[in-house]
């Protein structure tokens, strides 16, 4: 409710004026008082922020109590106990709070406390060397929840794709197409062990050989040749591999099937991400970086006398800024390193004129942070542009049966075949349903119970539950009452009344979820809010004959509704009118 954002910006105010700027440690948050004597809400924000100010709590509770201006929403605010703010709230405020809901509609819940700060959210960003598979899935639905979170708060949100189409696993990837691409042609080669194995190779192979007919043929004799080397190890052996074909083929046929398998996969990628409701504004190809980007990234470090050049190799200064040790930056044949990438393009995000890089990564990029962060300041760039959120591992399991997953082998179970299993708002809403930073074992069978159990069935329950009930009234010809008309002081039972208390908090949770990355508090909401209603729906009959009481309990139930479908589109999950 409006209590929250008057705190924040009577908060945000004061920092002001003491030469502070608001951060995501200071956001307000009001909780319910365990005891109503001691009023409805409070608020330990002072006891958080006095430190930072060199004042007791109490001290800059008061400062905050007298600062807070006028709301006929608020009866009476004191200061409680070492530094808690306790708020009583004005008779009628929940019943307000009703018709401010139903009045807003779907933008009940937005704010501007992002003030307008241009976001660049770059998540999944998988390598284009195979389908996405259950793991990606969750980099998707996390940062595609965050994408509408940030949105809903007042950022200016840009949604990004890297495309890694440059490295030496896209040269494996056309490796592995043309030992399949040369099995059409009638050769009998061994297929590398560390080759890409999925089907997805044979169907590209199969498209190239349409395509290209037998131009892209090579001796076979020379390539069996380099797999029987027993000397070598299975790395340096696709890798010899790849060099026989770039010689053999050239540059244009080699290209010709780099360009094949990367077509072929990025469309797979992108019909796949459409499908689960994600859609980047921007698909940016790392190869793009080699004109110039790069460059004009070595250059300001130069410029900056953080480069150095050491066995042949050039290192950046990167321990300087908290990495654990110095980069190389270009290696000793002149190649330029991922890392050289990575700031680059991040660089080049800052000179898009983007305020914060908020980077969405697997887990398994830990060691990312500190060294594209020295990067950045070592160019100039503020440390506190870049925030990186790395999310955790999915385990999925089939009965008791881990399933394993390797995208070499094609051993893995795919975003789409999860989602044709169990649905797409059951796997939006399961992936988001615990912190990013936590491991997630997905449950296949609870995702497609049609029962209580399964919280996005009960979620979605509440929203069909009042549609059903508006389309009975519709048959037996009642009308629903504008709420501004109703007698809301009707809603007395107590089940009536928590049930208020919880539609007022969206505001508050949406502003929660955002400010700390954590959609997951969106989720916990929605359930908690939904097992209010239908414990209110099921003790207290919402049409009765009373037709004062009955449009009061309409106008809860429409609240509730509206409630249900704003959160649940924020996580990018359907609303439905029946089960």
């Amino acid at each position: 409710m409006q209590l929250n954002l008057l705190l924040r910006e009577t908060l945000d105010r004061l920092l002001g004026e003491h030469g502070l700027k608001p951060a995501a440690d200071l956001e307000p948050q009001l909780e319910r008082t365990r005891d109503s004597k001691h009023g409805d809400f409070t608020s330990n924000i002072a006891l958080r922020v006095a430190n930072k100010l060199s004042r007791p709590p109490r001290e800059f509770a008061a400062e905050i109590v007298a600062a807070f201006p006028e709301s006929r929403l608020i009866e009476k605010i004191q200061v409680a106990g070492p530094g808690f703010i306790n708020f009583t709230l004005a008779a009628g405020a929940f019943e307000q709070e009703l018709r401010t809901i139903l009045a807003k509609g779907d933008a009940y819940g937005c704010s501007e406390l992002g003030s307008r700060q241009r976001v660049l959210l770059e998540y999944v960003s998988a390598n284009p060397t195979g389908p996405l598979h259950v793991g990606h899935g969750r980099l998707a639905a996390y940062g595609a929840s965050l994408a509408n979170l940030l949105r809903a708060t007042g950022h200016e949100v840009h949604e990004e794709y890297y495309v890694n189409d440059a490295g030496r696993q896209m040269d494996i990837l056309a490796a592995s197409v043309w030992f399949r691409y040369a099995e059409l042609l009638g050769e009998d080669l061994p297929f590398p062990a560390n080759a890409y194995q999925g089907e997805y190779v044979r169907e590209i192979a199969q498209a190239l050989h349409e395509t290209h007919g037998n131009s892209l043929a090579a001796d076979a004799n020379t390539i069996i040749s380099i797999l029987a080397n027993s000397e070598v190890g299975p790395e340096e052996l696709i890798d010899l591999v790849i060099g026989q074909l770039r010689t053999q083929l050239g540059s244009d046929g080699f290209e010709a099937i780099l360009l094949a398998a990367l077509t072929g996969v990025l469309d797979d990628i992108k019909n796949d991400l459409e499908g689960f409701g994600v859609k980047p504004q921007n698909w940016y190809f790392e190869h793009s970086l080699v004109d110039g980007a790069i460059d004009r990234a070595l250059k300001a470090l130069t410029k900056r006398d953080m480069l150095y050049t050491r066995d042949g190799a050039t290192w950046f200064k990167s321990s300087e800024f908290g990495d654990d040790k110095d980069r190389v930056v270009v290696r000793e044949n002149g190649a330029s390193t991922y890392f050289a990438s990575d700031i680059a393009y991040h660089l080049e995000k800052r000179e898009r004129g983007f305020d914060l890089l908020l980077d969405v990564l697997g887990a398994d990029h830990h060691g990312y942070v500190a060294r594209v962060r020295a990067g950045l300041e070592a160019m100039g760039e503020p440390a506190e542009c870049l925030e990186v959120r790395l999310v955790q591992f999915v385990a999925l399991y089939r009965g008791r049966e881990k399933i394993q997953m390797s995208t070499r082998s094609g051993e893995y179970v795919t975003l789409r075949q999860l989602r044709e299993d169990v649905g797409n708002d059951a796997a939006r809403f399961f992936y988001v349903s615990r912190s990013a930073d936590q491991h997630l074992d997905f449950d296949l069978e609870l995702a497609k119970a049609q029962s209580n159990d399964n919280p996005v069935y009960y979620i979605q329950y509440a929203h069909a539950r009042v549609a059903s009930m508006l389309r009975r009234m519709k048959e037996e010809g009642m009308s629903v009452e504008n709420s501004d008309a109703v007698d809301l002081t009707r809603l007395a039972e107590e089940a009536e009344r928590t049930l208020m208390v919880a539609l007022s908090r969206y505001p508050e949770i949406v502003q929660l979820a955002a400010v700390n990355r954590a959609p997951q508090h969106l989720v916990h909401y929605l359930r908690d809010t939904a097992a209010a209603f239908h414990a209110c729906y099921n003790f207290h009959r919402v049409l009765v004959d009373d037709l004062t009481l009955r449009n009061a309990r309409v106008t809860l139930a429409l609240a509730t509704q509206q409630i249900v479908r704003n959160g649940l589109s924020l996580l990018g999950v359907a609303a439905p009118n029946s089960m």
